[in-house]
Parts: structure tokens; C-alpha cells; sequence
């Protein structure tokens, strides 16, 4: 079943949206439906310059596990020599305008994180819902990723790169900071080759929701 929503209803149980995550169609991007979308595993996906707004709630979760996450011998290397250094919120508004244009990516016509939705995280991130790392060489910024943040777990909306391996060194960050916190989930939204590499795997809907859902929350 694919739903019809307004920005007035509620979010039905994702379990009776399609198996293929294709969840419903309609409503806005506004920071409040986002609160309340984000802990049942609901995510919007959809090229901006269109609608109706596409939303997604795969039943079967792609996820890192921190203390799973692969480090390959070549990264090892490249944080080795300490040539780059991480960091937490010190610049969110830069990750995501990376995340957004790097590439071309926002002239695209399937580009999807335009200014509605940019507008959208500035806001989640001042109420302390979205979360950014960063990548810097120096005083340049050169990678990081940004995520919704909820109960264990933390999950990923988009990563950039202006040199190799920044996202890869942005991510390891973020696992090695959660499994010294605790541990939790990262969840990726979508398989890639990319993170299937990292230790990326599927677990269920329920299993993913006793993270979400969780009364402890990761600190930052």
C-alpha cells in the first residue's frame, strides 16, 4: 500500500506501506513532520524541482554497526598520517551546503536536497535533532556527512567529499565516536557498494526500531 498523507494526519505504520520501501506520497518537509517521521524509519526521497514530496520505509534496514564498521589497511594508512582531522557541529551549515552542491550534484534534475529541505536541517539542527561531522585539512574543510539523530541511532542523510576518502574518514569518526558512547546504529537509508564495503548490513524493521526508539540517546 502506498498512503496518501497531508501535513494533518499521522503517520501510518510503515509495516503496511510496500515491501520495497515505497512508502506515501504528499505532504511537506516542515522540521515537525521530520521529528515524528525519522524514529519510525520514515525518510523523505524525491528530486526537489518536483512533486508530490516521495516518502520511503524499507522493512528490511541497511545499518552499520559501530563496532562492525571496516577499516580497510589503505584508510588505516591515510589516518595514520594524521593529514586530516574530524569534528563534531563546528561547521553544519557548510556540510550541508557540500552535500548539496559538491559535484554539480544541485544542478542535477534528480537533486534532491534543494532549499526547502535545506532550510528544513538548519532548523532540526538548532532544535539539537541533526548532527554533522566534518573534515578538515588544516582550516579546510574537505569532507563530512550529516545525519538525524534519535534514541541509538544515528541516521545518515548525506556525505561529500573534496578529497579522496573524506567521507570514508567522516564516517569512521562517527562509528568509533558511538562505540565509545555506548554503540547504536548508523543507518544508511540505501545500499551502495560504498558502505556494503564499510560493514554496512540488513537487519529488520523491529530490531531497527529498539534503536530509535530507545529511551538513551546518543551524546555529541
Amino acid at each position: 500500500m502506498i498512503f496518501q498523507l497531508d501535513n494533518t494526519t499521522e503517520f501510518p505504520d510503515p509495516r503496511y506501506g510496500n515491501a520495497d520501501g515505497f512508502y506515501a506520497v504528499g505532504g511537506e518537509v516542515t522540521p515537525e513532520r521530520l521529528v515524528k517521521a525519522y524514529p519510525m524509519g520514515i525518510f523523505p526521497y524525491f528530486a526537489f524541482r518536483y512533486r508530490p514530496i516521495i516518502w520511503w520505509a524499507p522493512q528490511e534496514r541497511f545499518v552499520i554497526f559501530p563496532n562492525e564498521i571496516h577499516v580497510s589497511h589503505s584508510m588505516r594508512n591515510l589516518m595514520n598520517k594524521k593529514k586530516f582531522h574530524c569534528t563534531f557541529n563546528e561547521s553544519f551549515p557548510d556540510v550541508l551546503a557540500g552535500c548539496a552542491d559538491t559535484d554539480g550534484r544541485l544542478e542535477e534534475d534528480n537533486a534532491w536536497l534543494g532549499p526547502e529541505l535545506l532550510d528544513t536541517w538548519m532548523e532540526l539542527h538548532d532544535m539539537g535533532h541533526a548532527v554533522s561531522v566534518e573534515v578538515w585539512e588544516d582550516d579546510d574543510l574537505v569532507g563530512g556527512l550529516y545525519g538525524f539523530v534519535c534514541g541509538r541511532a544515528f541516521i545518515g542523510d548525506s556525505m561529500f567529499s573534496l578529497e579522496p576518502s573524506a567521507s570514508k574518514l567522516a564516517l569512521i569518526h562517527l562509528a568509533r565516536h558511538m562505540q565509545a558512547h555506548g554503540g547504536g546504529i548508523i543507518d544508511c537509508q540505501l545500499e551502495t557498494p560504498h558502505l556494503k564495503s564499510m560493514g554496512a548490513r540488513y537487519i529488520s524493521y523491529d530490531d531497527y526500531l529498539n534503536f530509535t526508539k530507545s529511551s538513551e540517546r546518543i551524546l555529541f
